[in-house]
């Protein structure tokens, strides 16, 4: 009696395989996405709150014996001397907003739109606006508030 042994796999067996990994990984991928892209709204609203104290801190500190303010636009966040943002004042600080987040609403003095400036007062490092600030992604949405005292908090 001869024994004749199969080797390597059929092409059934090839397509199983084949339809097991593509289950798996419809499933993973996705998740993977989800997770980054609230890892970047994280992160960006993270850069906001940064600036927010950052700004307020130059201003209390009285750094150049001024005060300094911040511009938000829907991909950055400007930190700017003085009461009133130039664009080519060579001290600005630019922090881009990483894709897919973006700053998608701004609310300060109750004036919505999709940018806006607010300054630290001096003395007392309150700002001149309060108001809100809306970082978003595509499925991922969190509200920033800057209260009358110059703190910043998330929802």
């Amino acid at each position: 009696m001869i024994n004749h042994y199969k080797r390597g796999m059929t092409i059934v067996e090839l397509l199983v395989v084949i339809a097991v990994l593509g289950i798996i990984f419809s499933i993973v991928l996705p998740q993977f996405s989800k997770t980054r892209e609230m890892q970047t709204q994280k992160s960006a609203v993270g850069d906001v709150l940064s600036v927010l104290e950052r700004a307020r801190s130059q201003t209390l500190a009285s750094v150049d014996s001024s005060e300094y303010g911040v511009r938000f636009q829907s991909d950055r966040v400007i930190i700017f001397k003085g009461k009133i943002f130039s664009v080519d004042d060579v001290n600005n600080q630019t922090i881009n907003i990483t894709a897919p987040a973006n700053i998608s609403n701004v609310t300060l003095g109750g004036i919505s739109g999709d940018s806006g400036d607010m300054y630290f007062n001096r003395l007392s490092g309150m700002p001149s606006k309060t108001g809100t600030v809306t970082v978003s992604t595509t499925s991922y949405s969190k509200i920033i508030t800057i209260s009358a005292t110059g703190a910043s908090s998330v929802n």
